[in-house]
Order: structure tokens, then sequence, then C-alpha cells
């Protein structure tokens, strides 16, 4: 359905994937001297030049698509289609179900098992690609990449690899601000035990400061 040319298209994010676990690191994953913008204040930052070139891979993408596709025809499941092309670029290994390794997390020995995009640079990827089409006057309400279709790939992209791969991918938790009960309860407990505030506050401290440790 699209070219397996890749014309300007080999491995779009330079070494970046290498650390595809790790979607922070998928800025300055081409490793290239567009980095050092602390000397120059004029040159764009690490995220805004891998913007760009996530940018410019997928234009290549949909010149070389059979037929070629132009951006104003794009569609969620075009972009779709260019994660899974993006797959034979990745390495992090997804095991198979018929896999002896399949569901650990460290497994016991090599398999044969296929490489693939890890789900973190792809989300990393569509969120790039998401701001790159607007800030190219593309319209929020028809931007491709925030399509509802590319939201439900990724989610099952992200549980496949969780099974696959025994690592699974938790929400991180927001620390919210203490209610009104949590309050009261915390001066009914100070009042209590003749001002020993440690007491009553440390209750109150606990959920969020185990959450700020997670």
């Amino acid at each position: 359905m699209h070219s397996a040319s890749g014309a300007g298209v080999s491995n779009p994010r330079g070494g970046g994937e290498g650390g595809g676990e790790d979607p922070s690191s998928l800025p300055g994953g081409s490793g290239s001297g567009e980095g050092d913008s602390s000397s120059t204040s004029a040159a764009p930052s690490r995220y805004e030049s891998q913007k760009r070139r996530d940018w410019n891979t997928f234009l290549q993408y949909l010149k070389n698509h059979k037929p070629p596709l132009s951006l104003s025809r794009c569609s969620g499941a075009h972009v779709i289609e260019f994660l899974k092309y993006l797959d034979q670029f990745g390495k992090t290994k997804v095991h198979i179900s018929g896999c002896p390794c399949f569901g650990h997390p460290n497994p016991p020995a090599s398999c044969a098992c296929p490489l693939k995009q890890a789900w973190g640079s792809l989300d990393a990827l569509i969120g790039r690609l998401r701001a790159a089409y607007e800030e190219n006057d593309g319209r929020p309400e028809s931007n491709p990449f925030g399509a509802k279709a590319v939201r439900i790939y990724l989610r099952e992209v992200r549980e496949a690899q969780a099974k696959a791969r025994g690592i699974p991918y938790e929400k991180k938790k927001r620390k919210r601000p203490p209610t009104e009960a949590a309050t009261e309860g915390g001066s009914d407990s100070r009042s209590g035990g003749g001002g020993d505030e440690t007491g009553g506050g440390g209750g109150g401290s606990a959920g969020p400061s185990a959450v700020s440790t997670v």
C-alpha cells in the first residue's frame, strides 16, 4: 500500500530509537551537533530539530507512497500505515505469542521474534508530528495525527507490547491537592493530640509523598 523504497527515510529518527522505552530520550536521539543549542541562542532546540526531521520524514513518506499522497488527503489510516512502515527500523524485540520468551521481561535465551518500534517511540513521534502539522498551517480539527483511530492503535500497541515483553505500562499518578475533609481531619487530630502535629500531619502527607516516590 506504500512504497518500501524509503528514499530519504532510512531509520527516520537516526539513533534515537535505541532508547525507545524512554520517550524522554527521543528528542536528542540523533546525536548530531544540533543538540548544542547552549552555544548559540538562535539555534533550534533538540526537540525542534527532531520535530523538523520527523516532519520531513513523513512528507517524504507521502511522496513515496503509491500512489503519491497529498497532505490534505492524509487521514488517520495513513498515519497508522506510516507507523507500521517504521517497524522495519525498530530495535525493540517484541515476542510473538508462541515464543518461549513471551511475557518474560528478561528472556532466558535469544529468539527470532521481530524487532519493532517501541510504543514509547511511536507515542513521542505522534506528539511531535501532531504539533508540526498545526505549525505548518494545518487545522487542529483535521489533524490526522490526533485522529481517534491513531489513539486506538497506539493503545493497542502499548497493551500488546506490555504482554509480549512482560513490562506493564502504568499511568503516572497525579499528585492531588488535599481535600477539605482531609484538612479538617488533620486539624481535628492536631487539636486532640495536644498540639502534636506529627501524628495528624503524617497521615495526610503519606499519600502525596508515596505518589511522588513512585
